[in-house]
């Protein structure tokens, strides 16, 4: 183990995740970390795949353009919303793409499609989060959609999670992971610490890679939250980097093995002659009450 002497450098997260009941128009990955730096719907490197009612892919749809264009309708929103608010303070308009979305999704969710999103995300090496959720939606446009945070089912399936290429041995805790809400909904925070690691092979090579550790924690919704559910990813990463080596045995070390092995057969072997032979002696030779009769 050594002190974490690396600066400058991303920290890349692998993702494969599957929702279920959230249809990929309003599902958005978001990330923040320490330096202050937020970034809304992400989609660089992330691609997302409509799953129907059965699992089964329906369609493909690079995850762009979505939030430039739901910003758009948002400020357009927005802005009749506060030119008309002299005149009617209550009431809020959408225009003709934001109802095209809202049936669209409607429809999705009434068929039960879902979601499959997968990629890879590059980070600052800070500690932060990133989170998938429908944060990205306009908050009138989510309410019109789910009618209301109850009804935004997260569950979720994540068949792989990593921070970096994988070695030999690595396990990633929350690989083929399952969390399935029934009549309920909530968010689900998994706090996960990160530990630098260098995997060293026979040929000298090193991979640079991370390990980690993670608890969780599910909060359900109530009809005081005014948040919305989302799954979040916690990070943090250790100050330690720990080092693995592959090794090569030299064949004297095998010899020495062998050896072992060998002699413990041969002695155990010889036990059981011994144990066999006394064993038959004893039920072969008569007592000494039957010689004298």
């Amino acid at each position: 183990m050594s002190v974490d002497l690396k600066r400058g450098e991303t920290l890349p997260i692998h993702i494969n995740m599957t929702f279920p009941s959230l249809p990929c128009d309003v599902a958005s990955i978001d990330a923040i970390d320490l330096s202050g730096k937020h970034e809304v719907d992400l989609d660089t490197n992330i691609w997302k795949l409509r799953l129907n009612s059965h699992g089964h892919i329906i369609g493909t749809k690079y995850l762009s353009d979505l939030v430039e264009k739901q910003h758009t309708t948002r400020n357009h929103d927005d802005k009749e919303h506060h030119d008309g608010s002299a005149k009617k303070p209550h009431k809020f308009s959408f225009d003709k793409d934001a109802e095209n979305m809202i049936n669209k999704v409607k429809k999705a969710l009434e068929n039960g499609e879902g979601c499959r999103v997968y990629g890879v995300l590059d980070v600052q090496r800070v500690a932060g989060n990133f989170h998938i959720s429908v944060h990205a939606l306009n908050i009138y446009v989510a309410q019109m959609i789910f009618g209301g945070a109850k009804h935004v089912n997260v569950s979720h399936m994540i068949h792989d999670l990593s921070f970096g290429p994988k070695y030999p041995g690595l396990h990633n805790p929350l690989d083929d992971t399952v969390r399935i809400l029934h009549d309920t909904s909530g968010t689900f925070k998994y706090y996960i610490k990160i530990v630098p690691t260098e995997y060293r092979y026979i040929s000298k090579e090193v991979l640079p890679t991370n390990q980690f550790s993670v608890s969780e924690y599910f909060s359900p919704m109530n009809e005081f939250d005014r948040t919305w559910p989302a799954v979040y990813f916690l990070y943090d990463l250790s100050p330690i980097t720990v080092t693995i080596k592959e090794e090569c045995r030299s064949f004297l070390h095998f010899i020495t093995r062998l050896s072992a092995v060998l002699g413990g057969t041969f002695a155990l072997t010889g036990m059981l002659d011994r144990w066999m032979y006394r064993l038959v002696k004893a039920l072969t030779t008569p007592s000494a009450r039957g010689a004298y009769r």
